[in-house]
């Protein structure tokens, strides 16, 4: 099994990637765990208050409950992730079931700023994009995919989008192995990672590494 990390700001391109990618493993190769399904659960907070929290702050996330997940896949065994709601700030009842597969992706903001996380990643990747463009992807996503404003937009970038950005996950980019700039658009970025990963799955299949399960 491979395990890829595919980190980067808040409207970077990052879900772009990953889907690119997703197109040219086309065979269940590739299972997706986005960062955001680990959000820590908030029902113990009133309502008004959850719409103050940070979810660019790394202790917005159970990493924790994430870092287990990667392992019991990486053991073979499936497991339950979680389905985070942005409009309620609550974990569903529900779950998804997540088999393990050659390659594991995760996604997500603040994945390389944990270092116990970081170190589950064969390979790390920081999907780069310019400011004003990652904010007319944030604009545009929050409000009609989280039912925002553009004044609430507006103001969660500037009170908390930016500065955690510049804290967390800017710096994270010093850990990464590939860093994809100008977000999903970069072809050739992309086709470099893929080009990687299928190296790295070559010689897994050369050296009969395989997983629990019998797969690569």
């Amino acid at each position: 099994m491979l395990i890829v990390g595919i980190a980067g700001g808040t409207g970077s391109g990052k879900t772009t990637v990953v889907n690119k990618l997703m197109k040219e493993f086309p065979n269940g190769e590739i299972a997706v765990i986005p960062q955001d399904a680990y959000y820590r659960d908030n029902s113990h907070i009133p309502p008004a208050e959850r719409e103050k929290i940070n979810f660019d702050h790394p202790d917005s996330l159970e990493f924790s409950l994430l870092i287990r997940h990667l392992r019991e896949l990486r053991d073979g065994r499936a497991v339950e992730m979680p389905v985070y709601s942005y409009l309620t700030c609550l974990r569903s009842k529900e779950t998804i079931p997540v088999r393990p597969a050659k390659v594991i992706v995760v996604e997500g903001i603040l994945i390389l700023s944990d270092a116990e996380l970081r170190d589950m990643f064969d390979i790390r990747v920081f999907v780069d994009a310019d400011a004003d463009d990652r904010l007319g992807r944030v604009i545009q996503r929050d409000i009609l995919e989280r039912g925002r404003s553009l004044l609430m937009v507006l103001e969660r970038y500037h009170d908390t989008v930016k500065p955690s950005h510049l804290q967390f996950i800017e710096p994270s980019k010093r850990y990464a192995d590939i860093i994809i700039p100008g977000g999903g658009e970069n072809e050739v970025g992309i086709k470099v990672l893929v080009s990687i990963i299928e190296k790295h799955l070559a010689e897994k299949e050369e050296s009969g590494e395989t997983d629990p399960e019998g797969k690569v």
